[in-house]
């Protein structure tokens, strides 16, 4: 059975992907089998032959130099970059729960370590067209828990504490926070950090400095994070 853990972030452009991506490298340098994926992706490129480029995948694949095929790491892929929502109105395939579920199952029966990717924050609109889904359904749906990306400037305790209490509300579990663009004896940075863990209860597991091309964090905590919880 595969252990799985989703990567939700305070917001677009905290570096969820980045993150991600690191994880999934950490995983596969410890000699553990490693997947990636994600329902949908916007803002994607096309190649000459006029199909998608599912763009976060192929950062993922390239950072982290896992073989895994970037058609089997995301069931909807957008050009459009805003909202999966907006984008499947504008150009139409809406999402449906059930390709992604059954997308995620055939990574999980491929991979040991499954890193699935959300879109936006955790109060992301899917679809709302055709079906109501948003961000937390998936994650309901799947039975996953998650880790919280956070950038470690200012604002991130408000960011933070709303995101983990909107988890807590909707019951989804919260395992750690990865704060990034961490900047070590940065007084402020330091700070958040502490103020983050006391007014969220959750530890922050890993910080990501500028540039960085590992994670650190140890390979024992980082597989901790990943549970056998795919339903």
């Amino acid at each position: 059975m595969s252990r799985t853990v989703f990567i939700t972030g305070t917001g677009t452009d905290v570096g969820k992907t980045y993150v991600a991506g690191l994880m999934v490298k950490k995983l596969k340098e410890s000699g553990w089998s490693a997947g990636y994926y994600k329902a949908a992706m916007s803002g994607n490129d096309r190649r000459a032959d006029g199909s998608l480029i599912p763009g976060d995948g192929d950062f993922v694949k390239r950072i982290s130099g896992i073989s895994q095929p970037l058609q089997e790491m995301c069931p909807y892929v957008y050009e459009t970059a805003v909202s999966p929502h907006l984008a499947s109105r504008i150009e139409g395939n809406q999402v449906r729960m059930e390709r992604v579920f059954e997308g995620l199952k055939r990574v999980c029966q491929t991979y040991d370590y499954v890193t699935m990717e959300g879109s936006g924050g955790i109060l992301c609109p899917i679809c709302v067209d055709e079906r109501k889904i948003w961000l937390e359904d998936i994650v309901k749906a799947c039975g996953l828990g998650c880790v919280m990306v956070a950038d470690a400037g200012l604002g991130t305790i408000n960011q933070v504490g709303l995101t983990a209490f909107y988890m807590k509300e909707k019951k989804i579990p919260l395992r750690g926070i990865i704060f990034n663009h961490f900047q070590p004896g940065n007084q402020l940075h330091e700070d958040n950090l502490n103020m983050c863990e006391a007014v969220t209860g959750v530890k922050v597991v890993a910080c990501v400095r500028e540039g960085d091309r590992e994670l650190n964090i140890s390979p024992e905590l980082l597989k901790a994070l990943y549970k056998e919880d795919v339903s």
